[in-house]
């Protein structure tokens, strides 16, 4: 996925990941927004979700990193604006099939539940994986209701 930067956004249970996140993808070359948060104290992950959702809406973004303790209620909250595709991805596998099939846009991480190097990892391979297309498009296409 060819991408001019990388949103980041997470709360308080993924802020550690998040750190070691921004800073892999800076010194691999890639521009990062983070959008928060910005320390570990606790925080409501909906409002991390929604702000890089309003900006993939506004298409002021393209691709995301969402972070939070199981990554299920960022993913969730994410998932609620239309041009988002979210993908819960706890393997460097499951982020792989995440872009090839499902066209995912957002990578949500669940960081109570994988290091941090296996982080980086999914990262990396959600970010270089592309989309397959053809017999996929046409159900990508049938998302949206």
């Amino acid at each position: 996925m060819k991408t001019p930067h990388v949103v980041l956004a997470s709360d308080h249970a993924g802020y550690e990941m998040k750190e070691a996140v921004r800073e892999h993808l800076e010194r691999k070359g890639y521009k990062v927004i983070d959008l928060g948060t910005d320390s570990p104290e606790a925080t409501d992950y909906p409002e991390f979700a929604h702000a890089l959702g309003r900006g993939m809406d506004e298409g002021k973004y393209q691709v995301g990193i969402t972070l939070c303790g199981s990554g299920n209620g960022i993913n969730m909250a994410i998932n609620k604006h239309p041009s988002v595709r979210a993908a819960i991805c706890w393997t460097e596998k499951i982020a792989e099939i995440s872009r090839k099939h499902n066209d995912a846009n957002v990578c949500s991480l669940p960081a109570r539940y994988i290091d941090i190097e296996t982080g980086k990892h999914i990262v990396e391979t959600f970010l270089s994986t592309g989309f397959d297309g053809g017999r996929h498009e046409r159900r990508i296409k049938k998302i949206p209701l």
